[in-house]
């Protein structure tokens, strides 16, 4: 394990990883600290599931932090960016996950607001609520009943959302989204929601997932195509979006892919940058997920710091979305860049530029 630990951190740019063993349940807590500019504070999202080993959940930490400090910088949020892995042991005991929750908390505490936490793969709004317990005020998106905004969910869909309108504009000539074919891959918080709106909107929508209580929702109840996870890559569509794990582009899925272009919610889609030429080079637009899903973050913070409504949070979630893919795009055309090389120019110029401009706002207009 101490060599691959090693290596693990000798390829990461990041600045500091805080490690916790939980001796009570066999889990591991990575917190990684990528990158303290224009912060501190630090903000990233708290993921909790079982991983084939603790090195697992040390790399899923370190990919997830470096992704979380380009998505905030594009945003235009004054934080550094973090993110909080706990790498659960197969026979974990669910009976044990507040005791867990509020080891976490309490750790949290004692880093006196260097990381603040929201909810993420594997966690949610009620866990935030166990969290708080011992580790406020140091804890985003908890349940309305207690004075947190609730689930961060349709705030990334509306970002989301915001990014296939860009796409559709930049492919099309138009925004609009009526009859365009949208194949949403996960049927989560995030992709329930963006669902919803993709309908209103007038899209032909098609939905995969594996979940048996969800595929009954969405194909029987609402009456959606449904795809199975085995057919995703080769459905013909405009717009693939995928809303569940990430890692999922790679050479041979890219190689089935029949869609125009990619733009979703889940993090680190690509396995690694070459697969975004790989798209370039397919005539495939790719939506970077780090222009893309902020919306979630972005939205939560936005209500519970700043004291935005929700209408004003989704909006400028939008707006923030739609001018920074934008602007994505227009490098990747005048650079001859793939999309994802243009997004993580564009991050590094605005965290180079963040400390002398923002003045101490939290929000930067890069506008």
């Amino acid at each position: 394990m101490a060599k691959k630990v090693e290596t693990l951190l000798r390829q990461w740019d990041g600045e500091t990883v805080i490690t916790r063993f939980d001796h009570a349940t066999g889990a591991w807590i990575f917190m990684a600290i990528h990158s303290t500019r224009p912060g501190p504070p630090v903000s990233g999202g708290t993921r909790m599931k079982v991983y084939p080993d603790a090195e697992a959940g040390l790399q899923d930490a370190l990919k997830l932090s470096t992704a979380m400090t380009m998505k905030l910088a594009l945003a235009g949020i004054a934080h550094g960016g973090g993110k909080t892995v706990i790498a659960l042991p197969p026979d974990f005991d669910p009976a044990q996950r507040p005791t867990l929750l509020r080891t976490y908390g309490l750790l949290l505490k004692q880093l006196g607001g260097l990381f603040l936490t929201g909810p993420d793969v594997g966690t949610s709004p009620e866990d935030m609520n166990i969290i708080a317990e011992t580790g406020y005020p140091y804890v985003f998106s908890r349940t309305p009943e207690v004075g947190g905004a609730g689930d961060s969910g349709p705030g990334t869909a509306v970002g989301v959302l915001a990014g296939i309108r860009a796409t559709c504009e930049q492919l099309f000539g138009c925004d609009c989204l009526a009859d365009r074919r949208i194949l949403v891959q996960g049927t989560g918080s995030v992709g329930s929601a963006l669902i919803d709106m993709l309908c209103q909107a007038g899209a032909e929508v098609l939905f995969s997932e594996v979940d048996e209580r969800a595929i009954r929702r969405w194909r029987d109840e609402r009456g959606l195509p449904f795809i199975p996870a085995n057919q995703v890559y080769n459905t013909p569509c405009d717009i693939f979006s995928p809303c569940a794990l990430g890692g999922i582009l790679n050479p041979q899925t890219i190689s089935r892919l029949q869609c125009r272009a990619v733009v979703g919610s889940a993090n680190n889609q690509l396995t690694s940058p070459t697969e975004a030429q790989q798209l370039q080079e397919k005539g495939i637009l790719y939506a970077p997920d780090i222009a893309v899903n902020i919306g979630g973050l972005m939205s939560i913070i936005g209500m519970e710091a700043e004291g935005w409504s929700r209408a004003e949070a989704f909006e400028r979630v939008s707006r923030t979305v739609d001018c920074t893919l934008r602007q994505v795009y227009a490098l990747a055309a005048a650079e001859g860049l793939d999309t994802h090389t243009a997004a993580l120019r564009l991050a590094d110029h605005r965290l180079m530029q963040a400390r002398s401009k923002n003045g101490g706002a939290l929000f930067m207009d890069w506008r």
